[in-house]
């Protein structure tokens, strides 16, 4: 009974991780078919192929300067999420004040709303005041979006650090800024860690705001660039150059999460146990 129910459980994970990964098998090995035989259904290309590739790069596509402007923007929205973030996350986990779980619950309340709902009252506001076209467009909503959970998850973090850490260094001569700089953030690195991975991967495939906030070629994102791939002719199907576009967006982020896994799980176990 315990071998039969250990091979049940292998078989579950296996059946988990082929459902989970078979998209993304199908996409890589549809971007290595030659464009003749896209639409061929075989688990293996029958002739291997480097052709979509070099087209997702080459003619009007504009890719290159689409990965630019997603690093960009979701570069800016990490670093601005981390620095907002901690700081607030510091003071709910450090500080008393009345009302300090209702700000918290608040913050995380935020997250519950679809971001299609902001989307129009968004568009208003940034093309009355001409943002349109310009990377804090992008910017900002991807901001207000990631800020609640990397509060949470930072605010968990901070809050099983032992206060008299900062006491100790305080006592040594250090300020509270100094405390907090030299010992807090270098100790809070995993739950750090774990809000940029997240942050940056939810920034970078972002695709409804930079599809609504930008219609200006030279500054969409690429998996707006991705939507809009038009092929060679201008008018045939570009089935293996969108997979092709992406490979070459998703193999970045998984070589992100594979180095970083261990910060990942550190950080979003942080907190739970008391």
């Amino acid at each position: 009974m315990p071998q039969a129910k250990r091979l049940l459980s292998y078989l579950g994970f296996a059946a988990v991780a082929v459902y989970c990964l078979a998209p993304f098998y199908w996409m890589a090995i549809s971007a290595f078919r030659r464009p003749q035989d896209q639409f061929d259904n075989s688990i293996v290309p029958s002739r291997w192929s480097w052709e979509n590739f070099s087209a997702v790069f080459s003619g009007d596509n504009g890719f290159g300067r689409a990965l630019l402007n997603s690093v960009i923007v979701a570069g800016t929205t990490t670093v601005l999420t981390l620095l907002i973030g901690t700081f607030t996350a510091y003071a709910l986990a450090r500080l008393q004040f009345r009302f300090k779980n209702a700000v918290l619950g608040l913050i995380v309340a935020t997250s519950m709303f679809p971001g299609i709902s902001q989307l129009v009252p968004l568009l208003k506001l940034f093309t009355d005041i001409k943002w349109i076209n310009t990377y804090q467009a992008m910017v900002l909503p991807s901001l207000g979006f990631a800020l609640p959970l990397s509060v949470w998850l930072l605010t968990a973090f901070f809050r099983q650090l032992p206060f008299e850490l900062e006491q100790a260094a305080m006592v040594d001569g250090c300020t509270r800024g100094q405390a907090f700089r030299k010992i807090i953030v270098p100790l809070a690195a995993p739950g750090v860690f774990t809000t940029a991975i997240l942050t940056f991967i939810a920034a970078w495939n972002e695709f409804l705001i930079a599809l609504s906030m930008v219609n200006k070629k030279e500054m969409q994102t690429a998996t707006v660039a991705i939507s809009k791939f038009t092929g060679v002719s201008g008018f045939d199907q570009p089935f293996g150059t969108q997979m092709a576009a992406g490979v070459v967006v998703t193999v970045p982020l998984i070589a992100l999460v594979l180095v970083f896994q261990r910060r990942i799980v550190a950080g979003l176990t942080a907190g739970g146990v008391k």
